[in-house]
């Protein structure tokens, strides 16, 4: 069992660790994660705080938003509106980028994010969540969206927040997963949990079944297989978990396994997945890479993509090594 640690001693350890991450990045991640805490109550406040329900609008995506959508995106705004450590902001809720008005010199950092990820599920009490990455800011005078645009190999930190019976941030800064559970009467993340490892076999996968008829053929192979069991090819029963709300599922495959999928599918053809690169696969890729699992779109590893626009979207899939080359595999084959 890890030290009881807070999160701002953690990263302190870090700092001071050889300089793993400099003083400005922890100061960073500390604004994030008190944004967090403000979005859990709003959360646990649920109809009591009338934040539940449709705000009748839509995101850049065509989307609509819930009430709590708009919320969390202010707050993480405002949270992060005057340190001097940030450059600029891109949210999935939001066309272009934020460039912060600091009052000191610029910042350093980018910080992209999904506010809350799940939101189709606040209304029924299901697990949402707030994923998170930032990225250096390149050298220069000013910031533009094409500052953002970098592979997910060049994260120097990522995380979530998931909104559930806890609430629970996992963080990685490059040297393994660490995760915290916030304690509300002390009203600060401790330290629950450190190194978690994705076990590189599994018997689980997650996965939308009500699109299978849409899918591509190395989907189907794979998941055919999966559902034949101990008569099939596999030579072993899986089971099939599905919350709709990627940071639970990735969170339940971190803690213990499986592999989740995102993929293609016929409907839109034209767009390469459903998930936003760079808010949602690029951070959670990198978690699970570091937890000793694997992530790519079914051609190539995530982390290896340099995006072309803010709010691209990818193929997913992540978790458990082995089960992941495998469906990998399929697609290079097909």
């Amino acid at each position: 069992m890890p030290k009881r640690i807070s999160l701002t001693r953690y990263l302190v350890e870090q700092q001071r660790m050889d300089g793993h991450i400099p003083s400005q990045l922890r100061l960073l991640l500390e604004v994030v994660a008190r944004a967090c805490k403000r979005i859990s109550q709003a959360v646990n406040k649920g109809a009591l705080g009338e934040v539940m329900g449709s705000a009748e609008s839509e995101n850049v995506q065509g989307e609509v938003q819930k009430k709590l959508d708009i919320i969390a995106n202010e707050v993480l705004i405002e949270a992060n509106e005057w340190g001097g450590h940030l450059a600029a902001m891109a949210s999935e809720e939001m066309e272009g980028i934020y460039v912060v008005p600091n009052r000191y010199p610029q910042g350093e950092y980018l910080l992209m994010f999904d506010p809350l990820d799940g939101s189709s599920n606040i209304d029924v009490n299901v697990s949402i969540g707030t994923i998170f990455s930032v990225l250096l800011k390149p050298e220069g005078v000013g910031v533009s969206e094409q500052d953002f645009l970098q592979p997910g190999g060049k994260q120097v930190a990522a995380g979530y927040c998931v909104y559930g019976p806890q609430t629970t941030l996992v963080l990685t800064v490059g040297d393994g997963v660490a995760v915290f559970t916030l304690d509300r009467e002390q009203g600060s993340f401790l330290l629950t949990e450190e190194n978690l490892r994705v076990p590189e076999d599994t018997k689980e996968f997650a996965i939308n079944m009500s699109n299978q008829r849409h899918w591509a053929a190395p989907v189907q192979k794979y998941v055919d297989e999966c559902l034949q069991g101990k008569d099939g090819s596999r030579g072993k029963d899986f089971n099939m978990r599905w919350v709709g709300s990627m940071v639970a599922d990735v969170h339940r495959i971190l803690t213990r396994g499986g592999v989740f999928m995102y993929p293609w599918d016929r409907r839109e053809p034209e767009k390469p997945g459903k998930l936003r690169l760079m808010y949602e696969a690029n951070p959670m890729s990198w978690l699970i890479e570091q937890a000793g699992g694997a992530a790519t779109d079914g051609k190539q590893r995530i982390m290896d993509i340099t995006p072309t626009q803010l709010h691209e979207r990818v193929s997913v899939f992540m978790g458990s090594k082995n089960e992941v080359e495998r469906v990998t595999r399929y697609h290079r084959e097909a």
